[in-house]
């Protein structure tokens, strides 16, 4: 059985108390880096990648990215179908216990490592259209192919910094929204815009504007659902300024 992450930034549905944590699970992730699910990184992410410092944090979240990772790694597309199914129907009836909105993060850590593997999610988005997911992914053939594939149920990015802009221009004349990664929040605008044309919104949560996680409420990201509805170019910091 693969599994989910119970991520504060995104979730739903929060705890109460006085530090609130994710009540439903709604991410999934895969182990980081080249030698494992991201194909496409760069330089840039590479260096900044929080989700991979986590992982060497926490031997938890290392040994639960890992589980996943040996479960898909070498499997065929309709046992990857199987696997994210049965997971996306874990989380639905989990939403259903709680009454939460079912909204679904794909990678908050890793990628889409290869085809076979991309193809097995578009499968199961396509499926549990009652679930709407977002992902940001750094292979372009990724975002080429899920974009192709018209999803109505899936908000698409291509995450964006200066080691790939040539492939993010490229993609962004194909239609795919782009998440611009620069040192300040100014550096990303001047990036966005020459690759696009856009400015990009400023991600809402990393400016302050919305908090991480409240008690009984949503995360940042169900909160604000700039990324979740995917009506706009987003920009990130490295620096939070």
């Amino acid at each position: 059985m693969l599994k989910r992450s119970y991520d504060r930034k995104v979730t739903p549905l929060a705890t109460g108390g006085k530090l609130p944590k994710a009540k439903v699970g709604n991410s999934f992730g895969l182990p980081s880096g080249l030698e494992y699910s991201c194909p496409g990184a760069t330089p840039a992410c590479l260096k900044v990648c929080y989700a991979g410092k986590l992982e060497q944090i926490f031997k938890a979240t290392a040994a639960l990215l890992m589980h996943n990772w040996l479960l898909v790694k070498d499997a065929g597309i309709t046992d990857i179908v199987v696997m994210l199914s049965k997971m996306i129907k874990e989380f639905s009836d989990e939403c259903d216990r709680y009454g939460a909105e079912k909204i679904f993060r794909i990678h908050w850590d890793g990628d889409f490592f290869n085809d076979r593997y991309t193809e097995a999610w578009a499968t199961v988005i396509l499926n549990y259209t009652d679930v709407q997911f977002w992902t940001y992914t750094r292979n372009p053939d990724a975002a080429t192919f899920l974009n192709g594939c018209r999803l109505k149920n899936l908000s698409l990015y291509f995450s964006a910094d200066e080691y790939n802009q040539d492939a993010a221009a490229k993609l962004s004349f194909e239609g795919i929204k782009l998440a611009v990664m620069a040192d300040t929040f100014d550096d990303a605008r001047t990036l966005s815009k020459s690759i696009s044309g856009l400015n990009g919104i400023a991600c809402p949560e990393q400016t302050g504007t919305i908090p991480l996680i409240e008690a009984n409420e949503k995360g940042a990201c169900a909160r604000c659902r700039l990324c979740i509805d995917g009506n706009h170019a987003i920009r990130f910091s490295v620096t939070k300024r």
